[in-house]
Order: C-alpha cells, then structure tokens, then sequence
C-alpha cells in the first residue's frame, strides 16, 4: 500500500463555505487537529471513495475539503479565489473567459518524467539490448514509485484545500464511459476539469450503482524542496514533477505540475495510458483519436476516427468546413476516442470527453472557424497574450485584434510584433465546452457511441509520404500505425523539427507494452467488423519548402476519397505502400491554389528504402522479440515492393 489509513472519515452533508463542518483526525504523529470541509455533500460518497480520500488526506494533510458538485455557484466560488490569489484574470471582451499565465518552467508534458508502474518492466515496455529510454515509454518498480511518492507527495498540502472531483469520462451511465476521483489542491485544475469532464454529484450517484469502480487520482502542485514557489499565483515544483501510473490498481498520481496533460488527469493519464490497460482487459480501443461525422451530398453519412500527434490539425479536421460543395462535417471529438464493438459486431466510439484542450497559436478565422466561434464564452485560455480591451491574442490570430490595443504576451511583459517574440507561447491552450462548438454532432453524446467506418493515421511529413493512401487490409493497417513518424511539435519538452517514430500517435501515451499493444489491435479483426485504415499527411512539402497541398478545408476532397473508398468504389490504383486514388479520382473542382497531384502522390524510391530501412531499425531496436509476426510481416512484404521500385 502506498498509504496509511490512520483515521476514518466522518459521514456528513456541508453546505457553503461559511456553515463548514469539520473532521476530528489522527495525524500520524498522533496529535489530535481539525480539518474544516468547506462545500460537498459527503451523503453521495460511497465506501470506495470515502476510502480513497482517506488516504489521500492522511498522505497530503491539507487545511480544508472541498467535495465538487459541478455547479455554477461553485464555479463563481472557485473564480474569486483564483482572482484574489492571481492565478487567472477576468477577460472582460468575452463571457464568462479567464487568463492564466503558468510558471514558465510549467507549459507542457513532461514525457520524460512520466511513467507506468508494473511488477516487470516488460509488462510497460519492450525490454530489448539497444532500447532508448523513453522511446516507447517509461518504466518505474513499485518499490521506486513508492520512494517517489514518500520523496514528494507527504504534507503537500498543508495549508491548502484539497479538492475531491467526481467526474465521468463519457456521458454519465454509457456503457462505454467510465468514473475517476481526482483529488487536487487546484482551483485552476478544478474548474479545467469541470469543463473537460463530467462532474458533480450525479456522477457519485451513478458510481453507487456500478460496484463502486473508480479510477484513482492524485493530484498536488507539490511545494519545492526550498519552500520558494517561484511564482506565487502558478505554485508549481518543476524540479521534481512525476506523473506515476499503476495500471494493476488503476491509480494515477501527478506531482509538481499544474500544466494541463499532467494535472488534469482524466485526460491523457486516464484517458489514454490507463484508458488502454483497460481495454486491453475488456475488449475494446482506447486511443489518441478525433471523431468526426461527414455526409455527402446525396445524405450519406459515416464516421471517421483519425489519430495525429499533439499539435497536428486534430482539432482543425474535426472542426472542418468542408470546401467540397455539398459536404458536411460534424464534430464528435478532437482529441480521445474510446472504441467498442456492439453486439452486432459494429465498432462504435464516444469521445469520452466533455470539452477542448486545443492548442491555440495557428487557430484562426482563416484556418479553424468553428473552434473560433467556440472558444469565446466559459473558457480558460493559459499562456496566450492578453490585449487591453480585455480580448486574447496568439500567433495566427487575425493582426486586427492587435490593433489600437496594448498587448501584454504570455510571460506578463508588454508586447510588440516588432521585438520578433512569440506573444503566445507556442504551446499556449483554450479549455472550452464541447457543446459550444457550432458543428458539434447531434450523436456526440449518444451513449451506444457512433459507429466508425475509417480510421486514419497522420502526422507531419515534409517530404515523400503521399496526401492519402490505403492500406490493404486490417494488418497492413495496424502496420502503417505501427510506422507512423512526425515531426517533434510544442506539445512536450522535444525541441526542433526532427522526424520522430510516434505509432498510432500514442507514443507518449502507451499504458503497457507496445509489442502487446499491437497484438491487441490486430485481435480486433476476430471480434468485429473492422473499419478501412488510410494514412493522410497534409504536410508534404516541394523542393522549395512550399506546402503542395492547401490544407484545412480543402482536405474535405481526401475525406470524399475516403468516404467512396468506405462504399467499395472503384476508385484507386495499387502502388508498394498501398492504395492511391487512381487518376481523376481526387475530387479538385474549384481548388483555390493549383496543385502538383504527381508530385503530392509521388512515391520516391530513395526515400521509401529509406524509410523502410527507418522503420526496420525502429523495430528491432524498440520493439525487438515482442514484434508480432503479422507485423513483421507486413514490413517484409513493404520492403521487397519497394525495393521493386
């Protein structure tokens, strides 16, 4: 165990905050102290949770508890004390809008202080001779997580509330969403999951029906060693941050960040690392996917599941307006999705979360319309600039929101375009509502989830990867999400614009061994319909370093391919790395820009051998014996097409 459960919690109903009740404890020094619980009703708490806070109030020892109902007066208590304590301003251009600025030591993931805790290291990650560390993931012993734990988590929060936040991933009581308790000393955190997730009391309430499961979150900003917090309003422990995953008691512990990925922990923690260790137990995907609906101009509609890195056009294919006359694109999600096969052997997915975490530099009028139509009421935005109208700025926003207006960027300082530095910082967020979204599906709740058709792989390729391919069938599919590569983006500490191997775009989020990751994708096919596979890459760049292919709405024409592919249209041409859109095929009536179609589908012989010899090294380095053989496979059968070439 890595608690002590030294004293009971006492049963009772808490009103607001001035008619607090308190508890009577046992500090493990044995002296005898009150805990003031500010707000919550601790009726709702069933055994398991009321267990679990337990022991996260006799590990961290805070002064007060706040239990989350979710409500609007909440939220308003929750805002005043973040304003009175600096960590977010009033953004007076906007409704119900909020800035935070974050310790500068704080602005991403920390892959490389993340980790999945398992009694075999092989049970994490692929144990090979020449491994990197960190490339598919990082390993801790139970023994070393608890040492981390003593080292950072005791007395953490003294003199600050400890927050207990019910929430749901998915709507409450799908069959395919799930419950977490996270327990934060966070307001930031708090009001971010509020908009993420689904919390309140009705979700304590559903977890009194369903056996009392629940996945478990800690999370502390955490105090430095020296007891200095740099930044008052940002209190943070950079030097020392961990984010410790322990799959076997579905357990999650953050110290040290208040950063989005790694506090808000039903996100990547929960969603994705512990998120897959589940369904790899039950049958099911989950995965680092964006959902979105298209129906074509006779009313067709299918669904589609597409998994890019961080910071990759996610949230901009979700949130498309298609240039494709007679096209419509509804939005299910832009970051998660969770993906099971009904009873009828149909995959259907949910997003199973409740909002937006997107990344805002490069999210405009001219590129992301529905995402600007939607991020300017009830959000946070953190580390963009702020202008004196009350308004918000980043790089990529329309200039006319700079004019006649004193800019501040995100470090607080005044800002100008002509001193050549960002405003924003490049990994700068808005945390929004996923209902505000002018596009979002009318099924983007359905708890039976909606049905999946395609799913595409993606990421940033300069040069020798074409628009859209197909893959042949499910395990050449698996395959291509196996040898996925991108480059390096802001959204974790990876500097530069280097080619990165990032399979199924989950990299940094695997929550077992990749080797078995990639047996149970390849499972699917026995227990379900599986959809068509394809790879997209907008990206592909001409010798002069000029996109070939304009991007965003326009990508509604790689969408039409895809969505006659889905019907069995006859409309493709074979080639070594898999199916291409046979000539006339590629839908570019009234394309703005000219486009070179044999360049953009140009499968070079260098670079494919390349690539091919890439992916092999990647393979026997990180993955080594846990390759399953039908992958291996596949990359054989790559290697002898290409080497046809």
């Amino acid at each position: 165990m890595l608690f002590n459960n030294v004293f009971e919690l006492v049963s009772s109903s808490w009103k607001l905050l001035n008619k607090s009740r308190k508890f009577y404890l046992i500090s493990p020094i044995a002296t005898r102290r009150s805990l003031s619980v500010q707000y919550g009703n601790s009726a709702l708490l069933t055994a398991g949770a009321k267990s679990y806070i337990n022991k996260c109030v006799s590990l961290c020892q805070p002064d007060r508890i706040h239990i989350c109902d979710g409500s609007a007066d909440e939220s308003k208590l929750l805002q005043e004390l973040m304003l009175k304590q600096g960590t977010i301003t009033r953004l007076t251009k906007y409704t119900n809008c909020w800035l935070a600025r974050t310790n500068p030591a704080d602005v991403a993931r920390v892959e490389s202080k993340t980790f999945i805790c398992t009694d075999r290291k092989d049970q994490a990650i692929p144990v090979t001779p020449n491994a990197t560390a960190g490339a598919l993931g990082n390993w801790i012993s139970p023994a070393d997580m608890e040492q981390a734990v003593k080292e950072r988590f005791p007395k953490s929060m003294r003199g600050r509330t400890m927050y207990v936040i019910p929430f749901s991933m998915g709507p409450v009581g799908s069959q395919l969403s799930k419950i977490g308790i996270e327990v934060t000393d966070s307001p930031y955190v708090v009001e971010s999951m509020k908009i993420m997730t689904r919390v309140g009391n009705q979700v304590l309430e559903k977890l009194q029906s369903n056996g009392d499961e629940f996945v478990k979150c800690l999370h502390s900003v955490g105090t430095p060693k020296d007891r200095k917090v740099a930044v008052p309003s940002w209190p943070c422990d950079p030097e020392r941050t961990i984010i410790l995953h322990k799959p076997d008691s579905n357990e999650i512990l953050s110290y040290g960040s208040g950063y989005g990925g790694n506090s808000l922990l039903g996100k990547k923690c929960f969603a994705l690392r512990i998120g897959s260790t589940i369904a790899k137990r039950e049958g099911w995907l989950a995965e680092h996917m964006l959902i979105l609906g298209i129906t074509n101009p006779k009313g067709k509609k299918i669904y589609i599941a597409a998994a890019f890195p961080s910071a990759c056009g996610k949230t901009n294919l979700a949130m498309m307006t298609p240039t494709l006359p007679g096209y419509n694109v509804e939005c299910v999600g832009d970051d998660i999705a969770w993906m099971k096969f009904d009873s009828e052997g149909v995959l259907r997915a949910i997003n199973p979360e409740n909002g937006f975490f997107g990344v805002a530099p490069g999210t405009a009028m001219s590129t992301n319309p529905n995402a600007m139509n939607t991020i300017f009421s009830n959000t946070i935005f953190t580390n963009v600039a702020s202008t004196s109208d009350g308004g918000v700025y980043w790089e990529g926003m329309e200039e006319p929101n700079i004019n006649n207006v004193i800019t501040t960027d995100w470090l607080g300082k005044l800002w100008s375009k002509q001193s050549g530095k960002p405003a924003a910082h490049q990994n700068s967020r808005f945390c929004t509502p996923a209902i505000q979204c002018p596009i979002i599906d009318p099924c983007w709740e359905d708890p039976q989830g909606v049905p999946i058709s395609a799913i595409l792989f993606g990421g940033r390729r300069p040069k020798g990867v074409p628009l859209v391919y197909e893959a042949r069938n499910w395990s050449h599919g698996v395959f291509i999400g196996a040898a996925m590569r991108s480059e390096a983006t802001a959204a974790a500490e990876h500097k530069g614009k280097v080619i990165m191997h990032d399979p199924f775009a989950m990299r940094p989020f695997f929550g077992y061994n990749f080797g078995d990751y990639l047996k149970h994708w390849l499972s699917m096919e026995k227990r379900g319909r599986v959809p068509k596979v394809f790879h997209v890459n907008w990206f592909r760049k001409s010798a002069d370093g000029k996109f070939l292919w304009p991007g965003f709405g326009d990508n509604s024409r790689v969408l039409d391919w895809i969505f006659r592919r889905v019907h069995e249209e006859d409309c493709y041409v074979d080639s070594p790395i898999g199916y291409l859109p046979s000539e006339g095929a590629l839908d570019i009536t009234g394309l703005q820009q000219s486009v070179d179609l044999k360049e953009l589908f140009n499968v070079p012989n260098d670079f494919w051998q390349q690539e091919v010899n890439e992916i092999e090294q990647y393979f026997k380095t990180q993955v080594g014996e846990f390759l399953p053989k039908e992958v291996f496979n596949e990359l054989t059968e790559l290697k002898k097409r290409v080497n046809k070439l």
